[in-house]
């Protein structure tokens, strides 16, 4: 679901500032292995991409769903857990994972460097955050009957 939800968010954000096709996203995630001669693929490289982007998106929700058991005080306040959870999953990818990419990583800009956090906020931190709650506290709840 984070997956879907992250994607749709960055597609619709990038066809809004640029109007282009957006299969140019799923191009862009694929240059991170390929480099930029994803850009000149077809349709496979785009589903490349696609893939490349969920498996990530799975690995985040896996280490979330990890950590969130062995982390008493993330389950005390969703909101700033989804808050935070989402601002570190945007520093570690655009500060750590993009630049040992082999994507072209481009000068900062804060206004789109906020829209992406916002984005990886709502489409991963806030969901990710409310899903384990649940998922714990019904765990909880069957294990105290």
């Amino acid at each position: 679901m984070v997956g879907f939800l992250d994607i749709a968010a960055a597609i619709v954000n990038f066809y809004y500032k640029t109007g282009k096709d957006p299969q140019i996203v799923l191009k862009y995630i694929a240059s991170a292995v390929l480099g930029k001669q994803a850009f000149s693929g077809g349709p496979t490289i785009s589903l490349f991409g696609l893939l490349l982007h969920f498996l990530i998106a799975f690995l985040w929700t896996l280490i979330f769903f990890w950590i969130y058991p062995k982390l008493k005080f993330l389950s005390a306040n969703r909101l700033l857990t989804g808050f935070l959870y989402g601002i570190v999953v945007w520093l570690v990818m655009n500060q750590v994972v993009l630049p040992l990419s082999k994507a072209t990583v481009g000068t900062f800009n804060l206004k789109q460097a906020a829209i992406g956090a916002a984005i990886l906020i709502g489409a991963i931190g806030l969901p990710l955050s409310f899903i384990a709650y649940r998922y714990y506290n019904l765990k909880a709840q069957d294990i105290s009957y």
